[in-house]
């Protein structure tokens, strides 16, 4: 039997502590694309420094690369850690079933339910294996955020050879500006995700031993 075939079996309050949660290409995809994510954002930082888009720039000691150079060999390198390991994790999870069974379907009335659960601090996480309305709709947005951010830094990176993305984000300066909202979106969800994961012990202790 399979690890995925295994999730899908009845839980009994004798098999629970033994189920398995994130199967090992999950949780290998997953701190891989944590460490993606990370290195983009911070090299992303320098690299706007030194052609803002707004009144503003991020801190140095927050940034990577030390300068714009530095910052785009660093950006460039995990771009492509970012997008083989994106292609792995999400050609798993289709070809197993796993985006499917977690993620649909997804009903507006219960992200609502859920979000105000949530707000009021009453939403229940007795059960890892599944996830609420308000999990699904956040783990696919970011999916194709991840999608947007990657075409949109194309666009940027190489405009005349990716002159479609370009002209389909409605020009080179408009896509830079979708690049910073894609990251900017994905910051917010890292800010929630970890504060859940600190509040949820459990659920980090899932995703590092699986169970």
């Amino acid at each position: 039997m399979t690890i995925e075939a295994t999730m899908r079996q009845p839980v009994t309050p004798h098999s629970a502590a033994g189920l398995i949660i994130h199967p090992a290409w999950v949780r290998v995809t997953h701190w891989i694309n944590a460490l993606a994510i990370l290195l983009m954002i911070g090299s992303g930082w320098q690299i706007y420094d030194a052609s803002p888009l707004f009144g503003f720039v991020f801190p140095r000691q927050f940034a990577l690369g030390n300068w714009l150079a530095g910052a785009l060999l660093w950006h460039f390198a995990a771009m492509w850690l970012l997008v083989i390991n994106g292609v792995v994790y999400v050609a798993l999870g289709i070809l197993t079933g796993r985006f499917r069974r977690k993620l649909f379907p997804i009903y507006p009335r219960e992200v609502l339910h859920d979000l105000f659960a949530a707000l009021r601090g009453r939403l229940a996480h007795d059960d890892l294996s599944v996830y609420n309305a308000v999990q699904k709709l956040l783990y696919l947005g970011i999916l194709l955020t991840g999608v947007v951010i990657v075409l949109s830094g194309l666009s940027i990176w190489k405009p005349v050879q990716f002159h479609y993305f370009t002209s389909f984000f409605g020009g080179y300066d408009t896509a830079r500006y979708v690049h910073f909202a894609a990251m900017t979106a994905i910051v917010a969800f890292l800010v929630v995700h970890v504060t859940l994961a600190i509040l949820v012990p459990k659920s980090l202790r899932a995703m590092i031993v699986g169970r």
